[in-house]
């Protein structure tokens, strides 16, 4: 089987912002780029939607993996169930065609860690952030507040934060609810949404708001209340009145400040399982949010439209559903942002889609062939592999990138996209130190000034986190341009992919005895790969063992 795998095969700017002066100065940060006309930026975050549920955005991707693993390629038994069945996702599709699309693209594992690393520009071991209970520290660097107050932004979140932490439990009497970075201390002018990991229901769940009003450490609880969209009946369905919310706030910026460019952080809690587990802890959307191929599965399935109730409807069918109300609600927002010139807009999963291990919250149904064991929380690609894609001026329609890219690149991305040069370096998450980002900038690829900006041999780009759901284990994920790594526990105790030849993660290659020995093979061999990818695990990932996990 081997030889068929080959065969086949800013210190002023920082100041500026409010960091706290430290006593080692980083290297000088350039000068912010003076643009005439700043862009627009909304960037979409889908939740616990990984690439296989949203393969209608990769036409052919399905195709070409069931050919690769098929009886004329790898001849696996398991390959027709790589075609399963995605998400209806009409809008997502067409969108995806107006823009670029990155098909090799990267999150971290959990939701927690993929925003704090997007908003920083660093990896979870960088950021501490490795949980879905930890908190990322105020004394990050945040690239919303270089937007503010180096471009003059108007800045908006709304929706799921997810990076302050979680509400203090019955067990931890004094301690603060929510004691990490919180979006106004972030960056943000505004916020309208849920800073917990998961909503109690989509029609039943608490509105934390910070504006003008509140400090940047405090917010106030609103009653959530119906709202409606273009077209559609009010509800009280929770994504829908986080869309509204953005558009009202586009739309006021528009009315009252049309000179100032804006910055909207729209973040869906679409298609994460809720903390209510009873009767279901997943949803039926509103009728008036499912297309009718969608509404075809749920009738023959008997689940009842617009509650918890699936009736004999899959985990997948519900996770089905879930995504096409996001891709319905997503389209309304577009109709509004369609409107206006000179606008970038960012969709991308923030890691891969659950395989809880338990009956209705196993949701993986499409391009992956093993999957127990699998899924969100672990470094394989169907924890990892998100769908990420991009239009705006200067971005070809219909186009496509293979570069192997991270969430840790949007921060750059979007500074250098709106004119705005990203920093050597920002702090660390105790404040006393500086460090480079992790992420680079992908606008030249974006404006079709380049094919690359990684060296697929020597930059690496990780994928890490500890799952509390199963014993808090430690996994990262190292790879390259062709070879990747998963680990677990230890730097050593990694399996060894060649994802040219093995996409989909089926085959694991031999290891080298020793890496003493592979010192003399050349970067073309797979001695050579995997000795670099497990020194950079060994020393760069939260399996390294210096690292400490945030307190």
């Amino acid at each position: 089987m081997l030889k068929r795998i080959a065969a086949v095969a800013l210190a002023c700017a920082l100041g500026a912002a409010g960091y706290p002066l430290m006593s080692k100065a980083p290297a000088p940060q350039p000068a912010p780029t003076r643009a005439p006309s700043r862009p627009n930026i909304l960037l979409i975050i889908a939740d616990d939607v990984g690439q296989d549920v949203a393969t209608q955005m990769y036409p052919g991707l399905t195709a070409r993996l069931t050919r690769q693993y098929g009886p004329r390629g790898l001849n696996n038994p398991g390959y027709r169930s790589i075609a399963g069945k995605p998400a209806s996702l009409p809008v997502l599709s067409r969108f995806a065609r107006q823009g670029m699309v990155f098909s090799d693209a990267w999150a971290e594992p959990f939701c927690s860690p993929t925003r704090a690393s997007l908003l920083t520009g660093l990896n979870a071991a960088n950021t501490h952030v490795i949980t879905y209970a930890d908190a990322l520290s105020q004394k990050h660097y945040s690239f919303v507040r270089q937007l503010k107050d180096q471009g003059g932004y108007a800045t908006a979140a709304f929706g799921k934060w997810h990076m302050a932490g979680l509400p203090a439990g019955p067990r931890q009497a004094g301690a603060a609810d929510y004691p990490g970075m919180k979006p106004r201390e972030a960056g943000f002018d505004l916020y309208r949404g849920d800073m917990h990991a998961a909503l109690p229901t989509y029609w039943d769940y608490p509105v934390e708001v910070q504006d003008a009003t509140t400090p940047a450490n405090k917010w106030r609880e609103e009653k959530a209340v119906a709202r409606s969209l273009p077209g559609l009946r009010p509800t009280r369905f929770a994504d829908v009145a986080k869309a509204a919310d953005t558009i009202d706030w586009i739309t006021r910026q528009r009315r009252e400040r049309p000179g100032q460019p804006w910055f909207a952080w729209l973040a869906f809690n679409l298609s994460h399982a809720t903390i209510r587990s009873a009767p279901s802890q997943m949803a039926i959307p509103d009728k008036q949010l499912l297309d009718k191929a969608t509404i075809r599965e749920i009738d023959a399935c008997h689940g009842k439209y617009g509650t918890q109730d699936p009736g004999k409807c899959s985990g997948q069918a519900q996770m089905r559903a879930m995504t096409n109300a996001m891709d319905t609600i997503v389209g309304k927002v577009l109709a509004v942002v369609d409107k206006i010139p000179n606008t970038y807009v960012i969709i991308v999963g923030d890691n891969g889609t659950p395989m809880y291990g338990r009956p209705g919250l196993d949701f993986i149904d499409n391009m992956y062939i093993t999957r127990k064991g699998r899924g969100k929380g672990t470094a394989f690609e169907s924890g990892a592999r998100v769908e990420w894609a991009i239009r705006g001026p200067g971005i070809k329609p219909g186009s496509s990138s293979a570069e192997y890219v991270h969430v840790v690149d949007l921060a750059p991305t979007i500074l250098q996209l709106t004119g705005l040069a990203p920093p050597h370096l920002v702090p660390t998450s105790s404040g006393d130190n500086w460090i480079p980002l992790d992420g680079v900038s992908l606008a030249a690829i974006l404006k079709g000034q380049a094919s690359r900006v990684r060296d697929p041999v020597h930059d690496v780009v990780m994928t890490e986190d500890s799952d509390l759901m199963k014993q808090g284990v430690y996994v990262a994920g190292a790879r390259n341009g062709q070879w990747k790594l998963v680990c677990a526990r230890k730097a050593d105790n990694c399996a060894f992919y060649n994802l040219a030849a093995d996409p989909l993660e089926e085959y694991p290659l031999p290891k080298p005895a020793n890496c003493a020995d592979a010192k003399t093979a050349r970067p073309d061999q797979p001695a050579w790969n995997y000795c670099y990818l497990q020194d950079a695990v060994a020393k760069r990932s939260i399996l390294s063992p210096g690292f400490k996990a945030a307190s």
